[in-house]
């Protein structure tokens, strides 16, 4: 009887060691998003699980008001990026964008090394303006 005791007290503190693991995983994450190229284009970028994916919202002031700007999830961080998107976001127009990614997991995006890039339109690909590295807050 004594072994079935410490048998289901283990098992019971097992699983809470699982749920306290779990809780403390992210479901939403707010990163800074940084002007590059003397874009004064500042602001966040706020991941957030759902059920489907990803909801990626992006903030910026400094934006210009008329010119969809192609914004993307690339592998890398905003100091050594891959050029080719790993995640299509929709365009930031005026500074905002929602997009859902669908089939991703927040913890993936964490557990790698992913930035979000903002680029100056889609005829200057290659002109970044605003980039935030997707990292789990420091606690």
């Amino acid at each position: 009887m004594k072994m079935l005791l410490s048998l289901v007290a283990g098992l019971a503190l097992a699983g809470t060691l699982v749920t306290g693991a779990l809780a403390q995983a992210p479901t939403t994450v707010t990163i800074q998003m940084k002007e590059l190229n003397g874009s004064g284009e500042n602001g966040t970028a706020t991941l957030t699980q759902e059920s489907d994916g990803v909801l990626v919202e992006v903030t910026l002031t400094g934006a210009p008001t008329d010119t969809p700007q192609p914004t993307h999830i690339h592998i890398g961080t905003c100091g050594k990026i891959n050029k080719a998107p790993e995640y299509g976001l929709k365009n930031t127009v005026a500074g905002k964008s929602s997009t859902t990614v669908p089939g991703i997991k927040l913890a993936d995006l964490l557990a790698g090394k992913y930035a979000i890039n903002v680029h100056k339109s889609a005829s200057e690909l290659g002109t970044y303006v605003s980039c935030g590295n997707i990292v789990e807050p420091a606690k």
